[in-house]
Formats: structure tokens, C-alpha cells, sequence
């Protein structure tokens, strides 16, 4: 799905480029802090812009939230071939779910209302994920550290539920940690 202005629409001045990745960052910033109901006024202000310009560049809220996601599952692809040069294998894959994590608590309204929808791109965030984790999970399954059973799939939705647990009990701030270790631990592959 191409936004205004996004991959696919064709160049933009340098100076609807900044506005737009002022825009960008500061929807990020205000769905993070404030959630996504926050004014869209709000952000145009913050940006320095009016509320005309973010409009000619996101035609609505909608627009605005998939293109600050997607700007997030880019960085999540790069940490992810990144990554594929850190050894052990299964820290690289640990630290790349961890960030997973981080990416969803930070962003759970948005991807709640963008993966709730059944649209092209939903099927693409969750394509985009699965190539980076599977790329790491492959590595530490040819490095004989990971079972061969494991999905990234499995993987994802374990992570999420490890976060949901962690979120019902804040008060607890190593809950995570340790229900992933024991996710880690169990994935090792059986020597002998």
C-alpha cells in the first residue's frame, strides 16, 4: 500500500520530503506517547506544518498510522539482517524478538487497528516479519542450536503472548525476561 508521498508515488521536493518525515516522526512520537487517537491538528502542529499539508500527504488516520508502521517494520527488517552476523546464532535471534517485543508495546494501537483490518497490507507486515525472523531462525537451526520444529510463526505469537503476560503484571519488570528465557531454553535443539 503506497501512501502520499511513500514508496511508489513519485519524488517529492526537498522541501515536502522534510515535511514529511517531520510528519512521520511526530505521528510516531504522539501514537507512542498519546495513543492513536491523538488530533491529527496535534501533529501538524508539532511538525511545524499545517493541517492541509499533512492531509495533501496522508488522505487520513489511516494512511498517517501505516506509514509510521511501516517505517517501524523497516527498521525491524534492517535489525534483522543485521543481526544475521551475530554469533551465537540464538542471541541474534533472541535479541531480534526482543525487539519485536518492544516494537508492539510501543506501537500496540497502531498495529492493533492496521493488523485488525483484513487488507493487502496486514498480509505483507506479517510477510515482512516471518522473512527477517526466518532468516535468524534458519541460522540457528543450521548452527544445530535450534530445533528443527521451530516456526517463526510459533515464534511471533509466543513473543506476543510473553508481552501480554508482562503487561497484566507490571509491577513484576523481569516477567518478560524470564518467560523468554524459558521460551529460549526450550527451543534448544537436543544434543545426543
Amino acid at each position: 500500500m503506497a501512501v502520499a508521498g511513500g514508496a511508489g508515488s513519485r519524488p517529492m521536493r526537498a522541501d515536502a520530503r522534510r515535511n514529511y518525515d517531520r510528519l512521520l516522526e511526530e505521528a510516531r512520537q504522539a501514537f507512542v506517547t498519546h495513543g492513536t487517537d491523538v488530533a491529527l491538528e496535534d501533529i501538524a502542529r508539532s511538525a511545524g506544518v499545517g493541517i492541509g499539508t499533512l492531509y495533501r500527504h496522508f488522505p487520513d488516520r489511516t494512511a498517517l498510522m501505516t506509514a509510521v508502521f511501516e517505517t517501524e517494520l523497516d527498521a525491524l527488517s534492517v535489525r534483522g539482517t543485521e543481526l544475521l552476523t551475530l554469533d551465537p546464532p540464538t542471541e541474534a535471534l533472541r535479541l531480534w524478538l526482543r525487539d519485536v517485543a518492544l516494537h508492539t508495546a510501543m506501537y500496540r494501537g497502531v498495529a492493533a487497528i492496521l493488523m485488525a483490518s483484513q487488507n493487502p497490507f496486514t498480509a505483507a507486515c506479517r510477510d515482512r516479519l516471518r522473512e527477517a525472523g526466518g532468516a535468524l531462525l534458519r541460522r540457528a537451526q543450521e548452527a544445530g542450536e535450534v530445533r528443527e520444529d521451530t516456526e517463526i510463526a510459533d515464534l511471533l505469537k509466543l513473543t506476543h503472548a510473553v508481552l501480554l503476560a508482562a503487561e497484566k503484571s507490571p509491577e513484576d519488570r523481569e516477567l518478560f525476561g524470564r518467560l523468554m528465557g524459558l521460551i529460549m531454553d526450550g527451543l534448544r535443539a537436543k544434543t545426543g
